[in-house]
């Protein structure tokens, strides 16, 4: 079982933000931002590259709601997520970042040669 199924579990503790029966939105414990918080479907799916348009379309006003919730739907955020290895994702469970409470710079990455097309 991933972690973030156990914290859907309540078998990890977290500092919840919002849920409700389809998802979950807790901080992030390695923030990026002043304000970081994380949403995740409670069922396990993978990554990005595996949800139905059906979860989409119900994620869609849960992180709107917490954006709000969170004060940032004035001031604005960014919402990110990591798709497989070579997108950063880290923990295979999808989940969506919020980052704000600050100016947020954006970071240019540097291309890898190696993998360049």
């Amino acid at each position: 079982m991933c972690v973030f199924c156990k914290i859907v579990n309540n078998e990890i503790p977290s500092n919840k933000v919002l849920e409700d029966e389809n998802f979950l939105a807790f901080h992030d414990i390695n923030p990026s931002a002043p304000i970081h918080v994380l949403v995740i479907p409670k069922k396990h799916i993978e990554n990005f590259q595996s949800v139905d348009s059906e979860t989409m379309a119900k994620a869609t006003p849960f992180i709107q709601e917490v954006a709000k919730k969170l004060g940032l739907d004035k001031t604005g955020y960014r919402l990110v997520t990591n798709n497989g290895e070579d997108g950063g994702q880290e923990v295979f469970h999808l989940h969506f970042h919020i980052l704000g409470g600050t100016k947020l710079k954006w970071h240019r990455y540097q291309v890898d040669p190696k993998k360049a097309i």
